[in-house]
């Protein structure tokens, strides 16, 4: 896993699991508690996460909401997209464009 940019926007590529977790996270606190505004994480390198990696897309969501930031998902890959629809995070997380759940297949 990689994460590249700063306070206002991040790119983050490869695989956000379990062995990337802790660094993913140090990076996202550290942008969430260093800026203004929105921060846009952008997933289009992304090639998996798991759960552990879900839980830190979540985690930044909420600490950017305590510090009066919204965390915007761009890019999300398809994949991504469904397993957000299944668990209905995307009705909570702000993602750039929005998930039309209906055009989405099915798994």
């Amino acid at each position: 896993m990689h994460i590249r940019g700063d306070h206002a926007e991040l790119v983050v590529g490869g695989r956000l699991d379990v062995r990337s977790a802790a660094d993913a996270r140090t990076v996202l606190h550290t942008a969430v508690d260093s800026g203004q505004g929105d921060l846009v994480l952008d997933l289009t390198g992304l090639d998996s996460w798991d759960a552990t990696g879900l839980g830190v897309i979540m985690g930044a969501h909420r600490r950017a909401g305590r510090a009066n930031r919204r965390l915007v998902l761009r890019g999300v890959p398809p994949q991504m997209q469904r397993l957000l629809v299944a668990t209905r995070l995307h009705r909570i997380l702000a993602i750039e464009g929005g998930i039309e759940a209906e055009s989405l297949p099915r798994v």
